[in-house]
């Protein structure tokens, strides 16, 4: 093997030499957040052109007026059979998954799920972490002073195992992180087993909920691969109410202004509903009804996306072809299907020095350690790579710096142990 030990000096002058002449360059790139790039916002640009000053947007009743604060019934339609829901499983709401889950979270602190007891009046709360995962999973539970704990990803999903035995044994665990299809940040699709191990999970808590955020349930790069209906799944074992389910547009039209939507049993939705009363007096109807008007079926909004992977494609390969040609004896990952990143696994020790040397060469990426509860990555080996914002000549040059700072940071340990 040529990154061995005996090699890590000459390895080491090679790369260094290399990266004094990527500074020199004086780029500027950033690669640490998943942000659609202006072709795929643009072929949404059509939805200004849905309406005009005598197309009034009245439905069941004015959309411009207060009220429905569950989303206009078209948008619960079409999105409703985009996840696979009946309409009165589903609330379409503003423009961000993540402010839904803070909210559902933030709601259970304070005036407890289903009944039970707050959880902020509990004594100790707990959940679940799918690693590596989505850094701002991490952050809100951090906030709430939740204790998070780490469960591994495997390559059909999280450790089932660890799973059960914290939520079938401890009924202070209330909640599991989850992306269930195309993972943040591997691109991991959740097998058929794995979902319906989560489907029949008998938890301690009685107020235990999966928190899966199906935020890129239609972000194939190629084929689609299919993922089981959570929902659906856990009816057949009683278990509906367990489930919060929650997705987007954020990446299927615009990043800022899209429409966001929960789907959960009819008792959750209606339980819900009594607190969002005093929260809201209803979303973006406008919104809402831009986007039915726009995609008009669930047929239309899939041959967008096909659209969106033909953009992303290309960019995803210059990352995989990368790291096969320089990174292929030093680093591990998992091939994403779909999504908006790569995972990759780096030399013990040396993710934090990657990161860092990345940045003086004028390459930004995600901080290492984000995909881990409490930015700890214990092994210091988790890189998350967002290929969808730079050009693909911008993208050639930072994975080429990506490649070199890898390789400096690995022959740096291996000197110092001489």
């Amino acid at each position: 093997m040529y990154y061995i030990r005996e090699n890590a000096k000459a390895i080491l002058e090679e790369n260094v030499a290399k990266y004094n002449r990527f500074k020199e360059l004086n780029l500027k790139l950033d690669m640490s957040r998943g942000k659609p790039c202006v072709e795929q916002l643009d072929l949404t640009n059509g939805i200004f052109d849905v309406f005009s000053s005598k197309d009034i947007p009245i439905g069941s009743q004015d959309y411009r007026n207060y009220g429905i604060i569950d989303g206009i019934p078209e948008a619960k339609e079409l999105f409703g059979a985009l996840c696979g829901v009946e309409k009165d499983e589903i609330m379409v709401l503003g423009n961000s998954s993540l402010t839904i889950m803070y909210d559902t979270l933030q709601r259970a602190m304070q005036f407890g799920v289903d009944g039970n007891l707050p959880f902020n009046k509990q004594e100790k709360i707990k959940w679940l972490c799918p690693v590596p995962g989505y850094d701002r999973h991490f952050a809100i539970t951090e906030l709430f002073g939740i204790e998070m704990i780490n469960v591994p990803m495997l390559n059909d999903g999280p450790d089932m195992n660890v799973i059960e035995e914290y939520v079938e044994n401890d009924s202070a665990v209330k909640g599991v992180w989850c992306v269930p299809k195309y993972s943040n940040p591997q691109g991991i699709v959740y097998s058929d087993e794995t979902v319906i191990r989560f489907a029949k999970l008998k938890p301690a808590a009685n107020d235990f909920r999966i928190y899966w955020d199906n935020a890129y349930m239609v972000h194939h790069l190629g084929k689609d691969v299919p993922l089981l209906n959570l929902l659906q799944e856990a009816k057949k074992y009683g278990n509906e109410d367990m489930v919060y389910m929650f997705g987007s547009t954020s990446k299927i039209s615009f990043s800022g202004s899209g429409i966001a939507f929960m789907c959960a049993s009819k008792h959750n939705i209606d339980s819900l509903k009594k607190l969002m009363f005093f929260q809201m007096i209803g979303p973006d109807k406008i919104a809402q009804y831009a986007h039915v008007k726009f995609f008009g079926s669930v047929e239309n909004l899939l041959k967008h996306m096909d659209k969106q992977a033909e953009l992303l494609k290309p960019k995803f390969k210059v990352v995989s072809d990368v790291l096969n040609k320089e990174l292929k004896e030093l680093c591990q990952w998992v091939e994403p299907r779909g999504g908006y990143f790569f995972g990759v696994d780096l030399p013990t020790g040396t993710a934090k020095r990657t990161v860092e040397l990345c940045k003086e060469a004028g390459v930004v990426l995600t901080e290492a350690g984000a995909t881990y509860p409490y930015k700890n990555d214990p092994n210091d080996t988790s890189i998350r790579i967002a290929p969808s914002m730079p050009s693909i000549d911008d993208l050639t040059k930072a994975m080429e710096v990506f490649a070199c700072c890898v390789k400096i940071a690995w022959a740096e340990k291996e000197v110092e142990k001489e």
